[in-house]
């Protein structure tokens, strides 16, 4: 760092800055950061990253993109430390993976099983699983994409051959229907630092679909789940998404970029902890 200050690289993918990005800008300048931005909607050449990435101590990365991880693994190629490192998604994205270290961990979560490719043998697999109506989702995805709920076997294999009409037959995931709203607690250096539930009107509850929003209390069977999550995931700055099934938490996924918005007032107190969580980083051998 020296006496120049601390250096942030920020990864986002947009045509240009968003709210987070003008927060970043006011909050960085605040607390005297330097903020070197990798934009990778944009074509940034190879010399031209190799050259910005020298310039800092450390990167954090804001896209959800697909793309931003193998962004992030090219820069941990070059010697730079990133949050979250590119090992970590695995941990988060992976549905499948996610549920094995949860129930290695003694986290509460949905009943779940990995479904067969063969759709005649997946059949068989969702009878004797018998949890109806079942969720159904592929193990990648995002923002409720290749995610849907079948009322019977019927529709459940109708919904897979959707998933797999392209011939791509992807590993999806088949999981006990939880009736709740949808809560997220934001979690920064391990810490929670907010909480919010998704209203939802439909069965769905992500953030994309909803945007009615009210703050929760954590009780100590949460806070303990939340401190299990981090420790099984190890991800410095999350969200963890849960349902509540009558009293009993349970943990549907953890994502690694977590949104900023549930609560417009409070994002640059969001982003200040994240700041502070990377000068600690940058700090640290």
């Amino acid at each position: 760092m020296g006496k120049r200050g601390l250096t942030v690289g920020y990864i986002f993918c947009d045509k240009e800055f968003k709210e987070d990005e003008k927060a970043f800008i006011k909050v960085a300048k605040k607390k005297k950061i330097n903020l070197i931005f990798f934009n990778i909607a944009k074509e940034i050449s190879e010399d031209e990253v190799e050259e910005r990435a020298k310039q800092c101590d450390i990167i954090f990365n804001n896209s959800a993109e697909e793309f931003a991880i193998e962004f992030v693994k090219t820069l941990e190629e070059l010697g730079k430390k990133v949050i979250e490192p590119s090992e970590k998604y695995y941990r988060s994205d992976d549905k499948w993976l996610f549920f094995l270290k949860c129930k290695e961990n003694k986290v509460p979560t949905p009943e779940t099983i990995l479904l067969s490719e063969n759709i005649v043998i997946a059949e068989k697999e969702l009878k004797e699983f018998g949890r109806w109506p079942v969720v159904l989702k592929r193990i990648e995805g995002c923002t409720g994409e290749y995610v849907e709920r079948a009322e019977n076997i019927k529709e459940a294999v109708k919904i897979l051959e959707k998933f797999w009409a392209n011939g791509e037959r992807l590993p999806v995931i088949a999981q006990e229907f939880i009736k709740s709203k949808s809560y997220r607690v934001t979690l920064i250096d391990d810490k929670i630092v907010q909480t919010a539930t998704k209203d939802n009107t439909g069965w769905k509850s992500t953030g994309v679909y909803q945007k009615k929003h009210h703050k929760f209390k954590v009780d100590k069977n949460l806070k303990k789940i939340c401190e299990k999550i981090t420790k099984a995931s190890g991800i410095n700055v999350c969200g963890v998404d849960l349902m509540n099934d009558n009293g009993i938490w349970k943990v549907i996924e953890v994502n690694s970029q977590p949104a900023f918005d549930f609560f417009p007032n409070e994002r640059e107190m969001l982003i200040g902890k994240v700041l502070d969580l990377l000068i600690k980083k940058a700090r640290k051998k």
